[in-house]
């Protein structure tokens, strides 16, 4: 079987940061519900963090860096994306849309997305709605269902088991995700031949 590729995009700007908590947190429960299901997967987190000059360079020379390049090709390539951005001015911040901005808007379709968002207030989580699915809407990504939004108060109840606290929203999210990717693997596996429609005609009239 092969190992699926899931790619932890997380902007989170300080160190350590919540964007990256909340990014490692979804991670390894889409790695626990891909491992339930017997599938192996190996995790990559890229931090925008380290590669904001490269970005910001590549934006104004259209040639990236080795560092970006290898960043862009892991998201391209990945089986899914966990993409984590923090929320600045009730939006995305400008780092996580630079990135996705260097990225060929070709380069996602089709791909599962789960997008998560962290900020100091419960009242930005419409921001997951009005700007960050739209995004990966337009690169026709296939994104689950469920957007997962931390706000400050909610880490202190990170292992609440309520319907709606932030684990049960992380545990759902990441199902959702895992069962994207273990699909989208499962249609990877060759095909059986397929005989050309022209050919099954031509045997039904000799029949």
């Amino acid at each position: 079987m092969n190992t699926l590729k899931l790619v932890v995009v997380s902007a989170g700007l300080s160190q350590p940061s919540s964007t990256r908590l909340l990014a490692d947190r979804l991670a390894g429960a889409t790695r626990q519900s891909l491992g339930g299901d017997g599938r192996p997967v190996d995790v990559r987190v890229v931090e925008l963090r380290d590669l904001a000059t490269d970005i910001a360079n590549n934006m104004v020379t259209g040639f990236p860096s080795t560092a970006l390049r290898e960043a862009l090709a892991a998201v391209t390539e990945a089986d899914g994306v966990i993409a984590v951005t923090p929320i600045f001015t009730a939006s995305y911040s400008g780092l996580f849309k630079s990135f996705f901005d260097v990225i060929d808007n070709t380069a996602l379709i089709g791909k599962p997305v789960l997008i998560a968002a962290t900020g100091g207030t419960a009242r930005h989580s419409l921001a997951l709605e009005h700007a960050v699915r739209p995004l990966f809407g337009y690169l026709r990504s296939i994104v689950v269902p469920t957007a997962v939004y931390a706000a400050s108060e909610d880490w202190g109840t990170a292992g609440d088991d309520r319907t709606d606290g932030l684990a049960s929203r992380i545990t759902r999210a990441a199902g959702e995700l895992a069962g994207l990717m273990g699909g989208r693997a499962a249609t990877a596996e060759p095909a059986e031949t397929v005989i050309p429609f022209e050919q099954q005609l031509a045997a039904l009239r000799s029949a």
